[in-house]
């Protein structure tokens, strides 16, 4: 059964757009322990939201993990992980924070609890919320 993941990034740096024009990407940059915790806990098959950070404070995308945690190629520590994401598709209503702050379900989501957390768990009743806020009809 896959997992569910907010992956969060600045839209200046990369956003889903570039997420969507290359398909495929390693997921890079993540430095805080408890991030790197959730990306090591990535499996092929996973389900992730894309959020946009800075002025957007929205999730605006669909992907998958296609790959499972691995050592970033780029840096010479074996501690800083990546994972491969593909793109799936933009959602149909971006889901903005605040709505998400709004709604008791998330209470309890790192979204909203660490707010400054780049990769967030999401339980299997929010990300269903979630999907449904973005008009996704799975």
């Amino acid at each position: 059964m896959p997992n569910f993941w907010i992956l969060k990034s600045e839209p200046s740096a990369y956003s889903f757009a570039d997420l969507i024009r290359e398909g495929r990407t390693a997921w890079n940059g993540v430095t805080n322990a408890l991030a790197l915790k959730h990306l090591r806990s990535m499996a092929a098959g996973d389900h992730a939201l894309i959020y946009h950070t800075g002025d957007e404070k929205a999730a605006v995308g669909l992907a998958r993990i296609v790959r499972a945690a691995y050592p970033d190629p780029k840096l010479d520590d074996p501690k800083l992980v990546v994972v491969d994401v593909q793109a799936d598709r933009p959602l149909p209503k971006p889901v903005p924070l605040a709505a998400v702050k709004a709604d008791p379900v998330f209470a309890d989501l790192g979204l909203v609890r660490m707010p400054r957390l780049s990769v967030v768990p999401v339980a299997a009743d929010q990300w269903k919320r979630l999907l449904a806020m973005a008009g996704v009809g799975k």
